[in-house]
């Protein structure tokens, strides 16, 4: 992809690589579909992070503005669906 990932400079460096890790298990998602567990320890680790709703809102807008995908649908799904079930969304 031919973007840039949001990300904060008051994160560390691991923290960084932990958002960019979750920000590809939402390609994933929509590029070839990713299990269920795997997406929602993406997620959890990303909410260490970005506990806040309201960051988590601005940085998974803005990364949705540059991939056109979305982390609240694959969330969504992932809460849905059944224990490592595969997650895959049809990109639309």
């Amino acid at each position: 992809m031919e973007y840039q990932y949001p990300c904060s400079h008051h994160w560390t460096t691991e923290e960084i690589i932990a958002v960019i890790h979750f920000f590809q298990a939402v390609e994933k998602a929509y590029e070839t579909g990713i299990p269920r567990d795997e997406f929602m320890a993406q997620y959890r680790r990303f909410k260490q992070i970005v506990p806040g709703k309201a960051e988590e809102k601005k940085v998974t807008k803005e990364f949705e503005e540059v991939s056109g995908y979305s982390a609240y649908q694959v969330f969504q799904k992932a809460k849905q669906a059944e224990d490592n079930k595969t997650i895959i969304i049809k990109h639309t």
